[in-house]
């Protein structure tokens, strides 16, 4: 058997995290061809790391050696938010996964229909953000903007405060008028959690009265998994997808060559986009593949294990890189090109090569309510809407950490559509 790739270095001295995290995908577009391999070992978080950026390391790794790769237990996940269906191991997270299931179909799930298409989005990152956050919070919460306006925007003010956290030196300080990054994160936990058990004691509809009634662990389990759910996560997700999307279909030249894409004709393409529904989810699919929102998920080695044909020794890290994974050549041909119809030819019925949100057991809960928000806010972006790059030259070079999406903030004109009447009858928002 190969030797994994690279060189783990020595403690802290060896450590590549800084680097790592700087840029990510240069980060492993430079060690894939300087090895010449797309399974490479480092020292990331002073703990040798097996990098996975292929398709079948990342579904050995997800799904069929899934119950020999663990979450870490110590990682700030686990700190910020507790344990959840996402932080936990073995037996109790598919027990956890079983009982919240049920949350995210059926009745609990087509009551947002209503909601998510309440609302006219525009295109910069932090209205979709706003957008995705109306979402959670009016869906998990039953906190809705326009009603609670003052309780609404100190929950998405502490969502933003706890998400902090997550990026932050994990170093709880305070001294007098200055705290640190991450003691601040842990105070607006503090504050969220007040109010989720407030909302988990009082208010019995919708999603918040389901979850307080399911044979959860024990009592704090349902306020920490509501934490999660209306957390940051979410709306910066469907933030960097929404972002994604309406950058491809901008239909500006100088831009679709900036990011490698070539979409047909604008006016073909969303004409094909309005009329044929199934186009819409090639389309997103590919957005998804060529800009997940999230870099990737890292586990711990419990025995010593093998991915992609290399061996890797129990207590290894491994982490998977949805940005390589998704660029996989002997999976995607011409892998940076935008290519919808992908997915209705050789791609097709793969999507289960995708890792933007996960994959196998212990992929993201929440895929299904994603699709349906995702979709739901394009169409009506579509039905309703026009728009071009405002200036038409921008920087829009992606940053891929904490979340993808163009470094520098793009602004977009929107113009509002004219509808016929049976237009109107037509439009499904």
């Amino acid at each position: 058997m190969s030797k994994l790739p690279g060189n783990a270095g020595v403690s802290v001295l060896g450590d590549k995290s800084l680097e790592f995290y700087r840029d990510p995908v240069h980060f492993c577009r430079q060690r894939v061809e300087k090895h010449r391999s797309r399974v490479f070992q480092c020292r990331i978080l002073n703990r040798p790391t097996a990098f996975i950026c292929s398709v079948q390391g990342m579904r050995e790794l997800l799904c069929e050696k899934s119950n020999l790769f663990l979450k870490d237990p110590t990682d700030l996940m686990t700190n910020m938010y507790g344990d959840t269906v996402i932080t936990t191991n073995g037996e109790e997270a598919c027990l956890l996964r079983l009982s919240l299931s049920s949350l995210f179909t059926g009745s609990c799930l087509k009551s947002s229909n209503d909601y998510i298409t309440s609302g006219q989005p525009q295109c910069v990152y932090s209205a979709f953000k706003r957008l995705g956050t109306e979402l959670v919070l009016g869906l998990f919460l039953n906190v809705r903007a326009e009603e609670q306006p003052e309780l609404f925007q100190e929950i998405s003010q502490l969502c933003t405060l706890h998400w902090h956290g997550l990026i932050s030196a994990p170093v709880s300080l305070k001294v007098p008028l200055w705290s640190s990054g991450y003691s601040t994160a842990l105070d607006a936990r503090d504050k969220l959690m007040d109010i989720i058990k407030d909302k988990l004691e009082n208010d019995k509809q919708g999603f918040v009265g389901s979850l307080g009634s399911l044979p959860l662990p024990d009592s704090s389990s349902a306020s920490q998994h509501l934490l999660l759910f209306i957390s940051a996560l979410i709306p910066k997700a469907l933030a960097s997808l929404l972002t994604s999307f309406t950058l491809a279909l901008s239909g500006d030249q100088q831009l679709l060559n900036n990011m490698n894409i070539y979409l047909l004709v604008h006016e073909q393409t969303r004409r094909r986009l309005l009329e044929d529904p199934d186009y819409l989810r090639l389309v997103l699919l590919e957005v998804q593949r060529l800009w997940p929102p999230f870099i990737g998920g890292r586990r711990i080695a419990d025995k010593d294990s093998t991915l992609a044909g290399f061996p890797v020794p129990k207590d290894y890290g491994a982490i998977y890189i949805s940005h390589s994974v998704h660029r996989d050549p002997e999976v995607f041909q011409q892998p940076d090109d935008f290519l919808p119809e992908r997915w209705s030819g050789r791609n097709a019925g793969q999507e289960h090569f995708l890792c933007s949100f996960g994959n196998g057991p212990r992929n993201c809960i929440g895929t299904k309510l994603t699709d349906v928000f995702l979709k739901e806010a394009c169409m009506y972006l579509l039905n309703h809407y026009d728009w071009c790059l405002d200036p038409p030259s921008q920087d829009l070079e992606y940053k891929w950490l904490p979340v993808s999406r163009p470094a520098n903030t793009p602004t977009v004109s929107f113009t509002q559509l004219d509808q016929t009447p049976s237009d109107r009858s037509n439009d499904t928002s």
